[in-house]
């Protein structure tokens, strides 16, 4: 069974108990039975965007962004001087899977335009011909004494290295996912083909860690994007008990980073000073209540700005109340005079609160992701600014 529904939106279907209990626990999204049929179950999207497969039911969630401002969002979180533009500039339109599955094979194919990257591997093995070190404590711990055989660490220069693992595994995970277009398969399945001589990732592992250097700098892009990749098709994705297999883009996290990383790029080219991320900080005194903003902004060790990102449908009349609580919080913990709340624009504008007897100016942001990269990027300035 496959069920479309917008993100912004809610579907009545008619489904089995068993069906609609694994839906409402895998957290994919909202499901409980309607009070009027026990038949039917109405479904609200949780702010994920995607595919996924919850046992015999398929559910589509549409984004109501643009394909095109979605991917704008993610590069520019994931490689702000990077890859974004290369993205932002595909035509690709008919649908989420088809545009990441398009941008991962171009991508990779321009890091391979050379030749697949080679490096350096440390590798540990028992031999009976000396090779790179002797491990000694190992040759005595596991032979005794004897000579042969041994125990010996060498360097390899080989294509198995961290960034070729990634992109197989991304290229892998993607050919598993429904809806891919048939010219992006063959790609991709050629690319895998080129990778043959690399590591496959089992079930379950993490991605291997890299590091950029000037030697992978043609990798970047690709790499940003297979690291995005891997992390929509991971099952991990559900927060429920009942696991959800299929790609998945949480739009909360993606504003999210995208407005901390655009703020603190912002700042520091205007006016220097640390942005820091997810800012550990506590409500009481005896440090028992902790908080975590998504962005502050300190200025000689001292906090300056606090921002929270809020990508969330508001209600009628405005911005949710709880919002402004919990920002009154994070500013009277800093010691700030204002605290700015930034919204990914629906059916609210701009506003200001100013809190009585406090005096603590409330700013709620309404960043509209429907305009241009450009747009969006000239409102974030504006609103760095205010900070």
């Amino acid at each position: 069974m496959r069920l479309t529904v917008a993100e912004n939106d809610q579907l009545v279907a008619r489904l089995s108990h068993e069906q609609g209990r694994r839906l409402a626990d895998s957290g994919v999204v909202q499901a409980r039975p309607s009070s009027f049929n026990a038949e039917l179950w109405e479904l609200t999207p949780q702010g994920k965007v995607g595919v996924a497969r919850v046992g015999d039911v398929e559910v589509w969630v549409t984004p109501k962004l643009e394909i095109d401002r979605l991917l704008f969002l993610v590069g520019y979180a994931a490689d702000p001087k990077g890859w974004r533009d290369e993205l932002v500039h595909l035509e690709v339109r008919e649908g989420l899977i088809p545009a990441v599955a398009d941008a991962l094979w171009r991508q990779t194919e321009r890091a391979l335009r050379q030749g697949l990257l080679q490096g350096y591997r440390t590798a540990e093995e028992t031999s009976y011909v000396l090779r790179g070190r002797l491990r000694e404590a190992d040759q005595l711990r596991r032979h005794h004494g004897r000579p042969i055989p041994m125990e010996i660490r060498h360097d390899d220069f080989t294509i198995d290295i961290p960034e070729n693992q990634i992109l197989l595994a991304a290229i892998t995970r993607l050919l598993r996912v429904s809806r891919v277009s048939g010219s992006s398969r063959r790609r991709l399945a050629a690319l895998r083909i080129r990778l043959a001589g690399v590591t496959s990732l089992i079930v379950g592992a993490r991605l291997p860690s890299w590091q950029p250097t000037r030697l992978n700098a043609r990798y970047y892009a690709a790499l940003r994007l297979a690291e995005i990749v891997w992390r929509a098709t991971s099952p991990e994705h559900a927060p429920g008990p009942t696991v959800a297999s299929g790609f998945l883009f949480d739009l909360p996290k993606i504003f999210e980073d995208f407005v901390t990383v655009a703020v603190s790029e912002e700042l520091h080219d205007r006016f220097g000073g640390i942005a820091y991320p997810q800012y550990p900080c506590h409500l009481d005194e005896a440090l028992a209540v902790r908080m975590k903003p998504d962005l502050v902004w300190e200025l000689s060790g001292v906090p300056r700005a606090v921002v929270d990102a809020k990508y969330k449908q508001e209600k009628p009349a405005g911005y949710p109340d709880a919002d402004l609580y919990q920002m009154l919080a994070y500013c009277t913990a800093l010691g700030l005079p204002r605290g700015h709340l930034i919204y990914a624009k629906g059916n609210g504008s701009g506003a200001s609160h100013v809190v009585r007897h406090a005096g603590i100016e409330i700013i709620c942001h309404a960043l509209n992701l429907a305009s241009e990269p450009e747009a969006i990027l000239s409102h974030i300035s504006k609103i760095v600014s205010e900070l």
